[in-house]
């Protein structure tokens, strides 16, 4: 099964990339920010609100290629000030209860002031068990 799901991101069609990509069970997100349907930034400099924000965006495209929450492994953040990474550590904590995927966080420059975190996420398709049908 090969899926792509493209949000409307105003960078996709340019850069000819995918908000999501399903190949098989394994499945990755794109690099999310809180930018929201407007253009506008949503609540710009609060790294909680963002972080939930995004992760909320992330698994409606997870949904999109068939995957869910659950099916996450890897969650990559990429923060502007890494030491206010307690409030996206608060929200992936809230977010991924039971679920734990691993996790990777870097400090790197974003696109926009008040921007705080971007994150994107691989998720491999199983059932309870683990198990993955090829």
């Amino acid at each position: 099964m090969l899926q792509s799901f493209q949000s409307g991101g105003r960078f996709e069609e340019v850069g000819s990339y995918s908000r999501a990509k399903r190949v098989g069970p394994f499945v990755y997100v794109a690099g999310t920010t809180a930018i929201e349907p407007s253009g506008k930034l949503h609540a710009p400099g609060d790294i909680y609100a963002q972080s939930l924000y995004i992760l909320q965006r992330i698994e409606e495209a997870l949904g999109e290629v068939g995957a869910l929450r659950q099916h996450v492994v890897r969650t990559r953040c990429y923060l502007t000030d890494i030491s206010s990474a307690g409030g996206f550590v608060k929200a992936h904590g809230e977010f991924f209860k039971g679920v734990n995927p691993v996790l990777t966080g870097v400090q790197a420059g974003l696109t926009q002031p008040g921007m705080m975190v971007e994150i994107d996420v691989d998720a491999i398709i199983h059932d309870p068990d683990g198990n993955i049908a090829l």
